[in-house]
């Protein structure tokens, strides 16, 4: 039997966030920039860069509750926005995941059963019925709420409403936990990027639209400056009739891995965001021993498993409301607690781990 197709879930900037949400109307939204919301029985992370100290600057904000789990789940990334520290990786970018019992009352025996068999049971539920050795198998949702009638989103023609997207011009972590629950003053001090929600869509509704013309000018660019002959290349790997070989003696490893990336996100230049839980990550770049040797989870000792990445189209959508700040990155890969553990009566976020990869060529994302 053929493996099992992991489906992908974009995520694109939407309408901007106004004035300050709060309860569940803010942390059951995904959103990028602004400040982390709480969810009600646990603090909202509030880390300091260990490089320089600063508070780092919420990056995204995804709520993603696993299928058939109990629990509201939260997941942030922060990174510092102080110049040279966004390179800093581990050191300088955070990520925290936050939960819930969405039925406070319910027994924590119940959710710990619950935790034991989301990868074996929930996840593989329906296994003989998928039809095809292709077919792809149920997803976690990104559950979305812009305070609009919920029983509409389903409706919403994604395909049509993203088209009109556009890209702008080119622990230690949680030192400062604020109270569930808790709306806090922003001070003028505090690193903070515009807030925008975050809408999802299916990366199949794009594979049939796939304009390459973008990206085949893009990868002359990059001949151009690398002085690498690409004509066979474009011709194997940007073909649309799924043919993955590449001339090896002409195109080096590392050139291979940045271009399938490129192909990848021809269809939707504006992602900034790729959702696949337990799924494979999109390299930019080679990927080094630190993909294959992931810390375990500092709470329960279980595997991490790829859960989602940052795009490089995010970085130039990171505009400052205040005190100027940037970041800079290729790709930022998050790993989390395959089990997605969580003690009873936690209160505190806990640390998951991330992967920087740099851009190449920043140039081209500009």
């Amino acid at each position: 039997m053929a493996a099992v197709l992991k489906p992908v879930l974009l995520g694109l900037r939407d309408a901007p966030v106004h004035g300050s949400p709060s309860g569940p109307g803010a942390w059951n939204a995904s959103k990028l920039g602004g400040i982390p919301d709480a969810l009600p029985t646990v603090a909202a992370p509030r880390p300091v860069c260990q490089r320089c100290g600063q508070p780092l600057a919420l990056v995204v904000q995804v709520y993603c509750p696993l299928e058939g789990s109990p629990f509201h789940r939260l997941l942030h990334v922060f990174a510092c926005a102080c110049p040279g520290c966004s390179t800093g990786g581990s050191r300088s970018w955070k990520v925290f995941r936050s939960q819930c019992l969405q039925v406070p009352e319910r027994e924590a025996q119940d959710a710990q059963t619950q935790e034991n068999s989301l990868a074996a049971e929930d996840w593989c539920e329906g296994a003989d019925d998928w039809g095809s050795d292709t077919e792809e198998a149920p997803s976690p949702q990104l559950t979305l709420d812009f305070g609009n009638d919920a029983s509409s989103a389903k409706d919403v023609d994604w395909t049509a409403r993203l088209q009109d997207l556009r890209l702008q011009d080119a622990v230690l972590g949680a030192a400062h936990p604020v109270p569930p629950g808790e709306q806090t003053a922003l001070s003028p001090g505090l690193p903070l990027f515009l807030p925008y929600y975050i809408c999802v869509a299916d990366e199949d509704e794009y594979m049939d639209f796939v304009n390459l013309d973008h990206a085949h000018s893009l990868l002359r660019d990059y001949q151009q400056r690398e002085g690498i002959a690409m004509d066979q290349l474009l011709s194997q790997s940007l073909s649309n009739d799924g043919d993955e070989k590449y001339e090896k003696t002409v195109i080096k490893s590392g050139d291979q891995t940045f271009y399938k990336f490129m192909k990848r996100i021809a269809g939707c230049q504006e992602q900034i965001l790729r959702y696949s839980w337990s799924g494979e990550p999109l390299f930019l770049t080679c990927p080094t021993s630190e993909v294959t040797e992931l810390p375990a989870c500092s709470q329960c000792g279980g595997r991490r498993i790829f859960e989602f990445q940052l795009m490089p189209a995010l970085v130039s959508m990171l505009k400052s409301a205040n005190l100027g700040l940037s970041v800079e990155f290729g790709t930022i890969l998050v790993y989390t607690c395959e089990k997605s553990c969580w003690p009873p009566n936690h209160q505190t976020p806990m640390e998951e781990f991330c992967i920087i990869q740099e851009d190449p060529d920043e140039l081209l994302f500009k």
